[in-house]
């Protein structure tokens, strides 16, 4: 059994291995957005693209913060090598759960220059071509480190609560809370760069309900915060990339050519 769950995770693992095509986000999507006081949340790891990938298993060596906020309560997850799903965690008090995933960091090598076009134009980053032109950068050959950073709001019985900053690299703080709060408000949330609010930056936003999935991009404003529309019965991905030149006590650092930081958050709005 155990050498069946390794073989898992290993198969499992590949498509963070690959070396790069279109830009592919990483999100936590519980099984349940809401579950009674006392239950259990259980949550999948996704890798993939349009809210719609591949569910990965639980591997220590790529995850280096995982944990859950509730209140003023902070407690660490762990799971088993081929956990599917990744996350479980009992649901002992009432409130609204933050589910908090960092990754370690990851080395790719692009499949040429038309892949980091495509990434570039996607995630809008219109001054990255006169910078690596400047740096005197290859062309082929572009290497590049990621890392996650993903947050998941789970309603916990009655679910009231607020969420907060985790201290992430980037990573976006809840300013309402969509099991509570009225829908017609929309869902307030800012978006944190280095515990600093993130003016004018891309947010794109994935809308998901019967199957069927919408983007929408928008942009922070001064604050760092957006207003995303909300609909009952639909969950939501919200996705932003950092994309700078790399940190040099990042892992892979001395390797890559460029860093990127990968913000998601998860959430549903109650049907009724």
């Amino acid at each position: 059994m155990m050498i069946l769950r390794l073989l898992a995770a290993a198969c499992l693992l590949l498509p963070l291995l690959t070396t790069g095509g279109k830009a592919h986000e990483f999100w936590i999507e519980p099984e349940k957005y809401q579950v009674d006081a006392g239950g259990t949340v259980t949550a999948q790891l996704r890798n993939g693209q349009g809210f719609k990938g591949a569910p990965l298993s639980w591997f220590d060596r790529r995850n280096r913060r995982v944990e859950q906020m509730l209140g003023d309560d902070v407690a660490p997850i762990t799971g088993r090598p081929g956990d599917i799903p990744a996350l479980s965690v009992p649901a002992d008090g009432d409130g609204l759960m933050v589910l908090v995933h960092e990754s370690t960091a990851t080395l790719l090598t692009y499949d040429g220059w038309d892949k980091v076009v495509q990434f570039v134009e996607h995630k809008n980053f219109p001054w990255f071509f006169a910078r690596h032109a400047e740096r005197g950068l290859p062309e082929e050959g572009v290497k590049e480190v990621y890392t996650r950073y993903s947050k998941a709001l789970v309603g916990v019985g009655g679910a009231a609560g607020a969420d907060h900053a985790a201290g992430l690299a980037v990573e976006f703080v809840a300013l309402n809370n969509p099991y509570v709060d009225p829908p017609a408000d929309g869902m307030r949330v800012r978006l944190l760069y280095q515990g600093a609010p993130l003016p004018d930056a891309q947010v794109e936003v994935y809308e998901k309900a019967a199957g069927e999935v919408t983007v929408t991009k928008l942009r922070t404003g001064e604050d760092g915060e957006v207003v995303v529309p909300i609909v009952p019965g639909h969950s939501y991905l919200l996705d932003h990339v950092v994309l700078r030149e790399p940190d040099p006590d990042t892992e892979h650092a001395a390797e890559a050519m460029w860093e990127s930081l990968w913000a998601s958050m998860t959430f549903a709005v109650p049907a009724d």
